[in-house]
C-alpha cells in the first residue's frame, strides 16, 4: 500500500518546508525529494493490540494480567504502538526482564474530557483495578498524566521518558509559536468539538521547522533499511485519534501558564526516574520535571522518537528503564 498525501495537512508542511530553506532552494527541492520517497514508500500491516482487561469509557488498560504490573501511559497524541513494535518493543523488554507491562489505550473516539479529568477519572482507576502494587511509566505526554495519577494515589515508581512538566521552560520563541498556532486552530477545533491530528502536527512542526527539513533532506538518500524505519515511525507520527477540545484546551492553557495548577510534583513518595532526550526539541530538558530538582534525571544522547525505538535504544534507555521499574 502506498500514501500519496504525505505528512498531514500537506499544504501547511510544504509552506513550512518552504519557510524553512527561504535562502535554499536546492536543500528545498533535496526535502521534496525525500517527502516523494515518503508518499511513494510501502506500508507494512499495523501491529495487533494487546487484550483488553479493564476499561473505563474509551479508556482500556491492555495486556495479561499478573505479578510485577508496570502501567504504560503513552501520549494522547500518537497512537501506542509504537512502544510495543515488532522487533523494536520496549514492552517485550520489559517482558524479559520479569516485569509485567500493561498498556493504556486511549481510544480511537476520544471522550469530552480534559486532561485532569482523564487522569483523574480514567488512567487513575484503571491503576486502582489491578488490586495490588503498580510502578508507571509515561512518554511524553502520558508521562504529564502518569505524574498527574502519582500525585494523588500511592505507585512503587514513576518513570518518565521525554516527558513534559515544567512548561515554563520552553523558551519564549516556543511558547509564542505554540500559542500563535492555537489561534488559528482554535475555531476550526471549537466547530469540530475536537481537534485532528492532521491541525496538530503545524504545532510540533512550529518548535523545530530546521529539523523538519533536516530529516526529509537525509531521506531522500537513505539507504532501504532507514527508509522503512523512517516510514514506520513518520506514519506512527502523522497518525492517531483526534484530541477531545477540552484536553487541547487545557494543553494549550499549560504552555500559557508554564505550569499545571493543583498537582504537586513534590508529593509523590515514590522513586522518580525522568529520562531525558538530549536533542529532543518537542521536550527539551528544561521543560522536564527534573528541572525543577524533582526525581532522578538520566540525560540521553538521542531524540524524543529514536531514543525509545531507535537501533541503540536497548542499551540507551530500555536497560536501565528495566533496572529501575524491577527496583535494581
Amino acid at each position: 500500500m502506498t500514501r500519496s498525501p504525505g505528512p498531514h495537512p500537506l499544504p501547511i508542511f510544504l509552506a513550512t518546508l518552504q519557510a524553512a530553506c527561504a535562502d535554499d532552494p536546492a536543500r528545498l527541492a533535496t526535502a521534496l525529494a525525500g517527502l516523494a520517497r515518503y508518499q511513494q514508500a510501502p506500508r507494512p500491516a499495523p501491529p495487533p493490540k494487546r487484550p483488553e482487561i479493564a476499561r473505563i469509557g474509551e479508556v482500556s488498560l491492555r495486556g495479561t494480567p499478573g505479578p510485577r504490573p508496570v502501567v504504560i501511559v503513552p501520549s494522547l497524541i500518537n497512537p501506542a504502538h509504537v512502544l510495543d513494535l515488532p522487533g523494536r518493543s520496549l514492552m517485550a523488554h520489559l517482558e524479559s526482564a520479569g516485569l509485567n507491562p500493561l498498556i493504556i489505550d486511549w481510544g480511537d473516539s476520544p471522550e469530552p474530557l480534559g486532561l485532569a479529568s482523564l487522569a483523574n477519572e480514567r488512567l487513575a482507576p484503571l491503576v486502582e483495578k489491578l488490586g495490588q502494587p503498580v510502578a508507571m511509566l509515561g512518554y511524553c505526554l502520558g508521562g504529564t498524566l502518569a505524574l498527574a495519577v502519582a500525585a494523588q494515589i500511592p505507585v512503587t515508581r514513576l518513570a518518565l521518558i521525554a516527558t513534559p512538566w515544567h512548561f515554563a521552560g520552553y523558551g519564549g520563541g516556543q511558547r509564542a509559536g505554540l500559542a500563535e498556532w492555537w489561534a488559528s486552530a482554535q475555531p476550526l477545533a471549537q466547530t469540530m468539538g475536537q481537534l485532528p491530528i492532521d491541525l496538530l502536527q503545524p504545532a510540533f512542526w512550529s518548535l523545530d521547522p530546521a529539523g523538519l527539513v533536516a530529516k526529509y533532506v537525509r531521506l531522500a538518500t537513505a539507504n532501504a533499511d532507514d527508509l522503512a524505519d523512517f516510514v514506520r515511525l513518520e506514519d506512527w507520527a502523522n497518525g492517531g485519534a483526534p484530541l477531545s477540545l477540552a484536553a487541547v484546551q487545557d494543553l494549550a492553557a499549560l504552555y500559557a501558564s508554564g505550569r499545571w495548577d493543583g498537582v504537586d510534583a513534590t508529593a509523590i513518595a515514590a522513586p522518580i526516574l525522568d529520562v531525558i532526550a538530549g536533542a529532543d526539541r518537542i521536550v527539551p530538558p528544561q521543560a522536564a520535571v527534573s528541572a525543577l530538582g524533582i526525581g532522578t534525571a538520566l540525560q540521553l544522547d538521542a531524540g524524543h522518537v529514536g531514543m525509545v525505538v531507535g537501533r541503540r535504544a536497548r542499551g540507551l534507555l530500555w536497560e536501565p528503564l528495566a533496572d529501575f521499574l524491577g527496583g535494581v
